[in-house]
């Protein structure tokens, strides 16, 4: 099992309690609206904003709002003009780590993000220094307990996808970002329902620490993955099944 499949899995529970907490709407509402304004607000000619709104309706985001974030991005409605930063950097032990942001203050948002990692023992580097070791991916995740491994490897590797692999009360199938929307499209038509669908940020290899260093990642990602500007948070990090975080 890899780092990034156990990560996603943590991701995917959280996001249920942001979503109570008013964040992921929050978070959701900013992708879009930047999807719309840099590729336009017709989701079938721009596949970041398509991406984007799979993403808002899987999360039960209200259609109003999704609209809405639309109109913001193509300046129909007035509203903060975030824009996009990725930020990269190590954790303890080396770790590699990437951040994707949305704000509307890059230079507040970047004295955070630097303080983040420096009170998590880890340090903000260079644009370049770890994005070579990630590689975006499509990524759908199931309920295991509503369909079983065997039923999702069949109809997703016909419909396109990379691989299969089941974590965690989950199924997570990986596609390439251009397979994307039509795995998940040809899911969805053979009567798949996904738990979440995303396009993410999934190291090529990863690398493995002590139970204490595992523990010292993980709060640094999930206090990362806390702050209002960021969307997500990717990582090298091997998280064996006997480690996890308190949700």
């Amino acid at each position: 099992m890899s780092g990034h499949s156990k990560w996603a899995t943590i991701r995917h529970k959280k996001g249920a309690m942001d979503a109570k907490r008013g964040k992921l709407f929050s978070r959701l509402n900013k992708e879009i609206t930047v999807a719309a304004r840099e590729g336009g607000g017709d989701p079938d000619a721009n596949p970041r904003l398509r991406t984007a709104i799979e993403k808002a309706k899987s999360n039960n985001m209200p259609k109003d709002n999704i609209e809405r974030a639309v109109k913001k991005g193509t300046g129909e409605l007035g509203g903060e003009a975030y824009e996009a930063m990725v930020y990269e950097g190590y954790g303890p032990g080396g770790v590699a780590i990437m951040v994707d942001c949305f704000t509307d203050n890059r230079n507040r948002t970047a004295a955070d993000v630097r303080s983040i990692f420096t009170k998590g023992g880890g340090n903000l580097g260079e644009n370049g220094c770890v994005s070579y070791l990630f590689n975006r991916k499509g990524l759908i995740i199931y309920d295991a307990g509503r369909y079983t491994e065997d039923q999702v490897l069949e109809q997703a590797l016909e419909a396109g996808a990379s691989d299969v692999v089941s974590d965690d009360g989950t199924i997570q199938v990986t596609t390439e970002p251009e397979e994307f929307h039509q795995v998940l499209r040809t899911m969805e038509g053979a009567g798949f329902q996904h738990e979440s669908a995303e396009i993410e940020r999934i190291a090529d290899a990863t690398v493995s620490l002590d139970e204490e260093g595992t523990q010292k990642v993980l709060k640094l990602i999930e206090q990362l993955d806390e702050h209002d500007d960021v969307q997500s948070v990717s990582s090298n990090l091997e998280i064996p099944d006997s480690v996890s975080m308190e949700m």
